[in-house]
């Protein structure tokens, strides 16, 4: 990683999750086909992951594929999926070289099984990487995962593991996907969009939001900073109480 970039005065938050949002817009604007869109994006989230490491953050999140985009016309998905296993590929290899962790969240069973064995070689060879921790959302609804979180614990219950009265925010937050990662400070969406589209729903309970009109490939650093700046405008409460 490049050396640290100066936040002298802001406090950084250690979370950052962000809705990818923008690339067919991008390319439809350059008269370029939608999976240029998409290649383009892709290089920019190798950019962010080092500014977001640079500026102190701990956590990226980013959503990368939705369980609703599989009802994208089926060469678009094909060609997601292409880049994918390109991404997947050269991110094993730039995972060990900036000591970066990768997780992946979301349902598997849908990929293809090349696609999960490269997800459980990224996972397993950046486990014990101590830098930033680079989530990828894949396959990923928060609806779909809450249930999944439902369908554990319901039979946990079963077998005896949970007793009455055990279920808290706790446990149900320890059987997300998410369940060993900090909720995030802070949710960005690009492209001029303002909701969340099943994204993240119970980890955004407290979560700052910023929204920029900025197409996701145009999306840099200088971007960041803005949104980062803006957060440290908000004043943190839960509950009414300040954090």
């Amino acid at each position: 990683m490049a050396k640290k970039t100066d936040m002298e005065g802001l406090v950084v938050p250690e979370h950052i999750a962000i809705i990818l949002d923008g690339n067919g817009r991008w390319a439809k604007k350059k008269h370029l086909p939608r999976n240029a869109g998409h290649a383009a994006g892709a290089k920019t989230v190798e950019k962010i992951i080092e500014d977001a490491h640079n500026m102190g953050v701990k956590y990226l999140t980013v959503y990368a594929f939705s369980t609703e985009n599989w009802n994208r016309p089926e060469e678009e998905v094909k060609a997601l999926m292409k880049l994918l296993r390109n991404y997947l590929k050269d991110c094993i290899e730039r995972a060990n070289k900036n000591d970066m962790r990768v997780r992946v969240i979301g349902e598997r069973s849908r990929l293809d099984a090349d696609i999960v064995d490269k997800i459980n070689e990224l996972e397993e060879c950046s486990k014990n990487n101590t830098g930033i921790t680079f989530i990828i959302a894949l396959n990923y609804g928060s609806r779909d995962e809450i249930k999944r979180a439902v369908q554990k614990i319901a039979a946990d219950y079963r077998e005896g593991t949970i007793q009455n009265g055990g279920i808290t925010e706790e446990l149900i937050s320890s059987y997300l996907d998410t369940g060993d990662i900090p909720d995030p400070d802070l949710l960005i969406r690009t492209s001029g969009e303002i909701r969340l589209s099943n994204y993240l729903l119970w980890q955004l309970a407290y979560t700052e939001f910023y929204f920029t009109d900025v197409l996701w490939p145009d999306f840099n650093a200088e971007e960041l900073r803005k949104a980062i700046v803006q957060y440290n405008h908000r004043d943190r409460r839960y509950g009414g109480v300040k954090s």
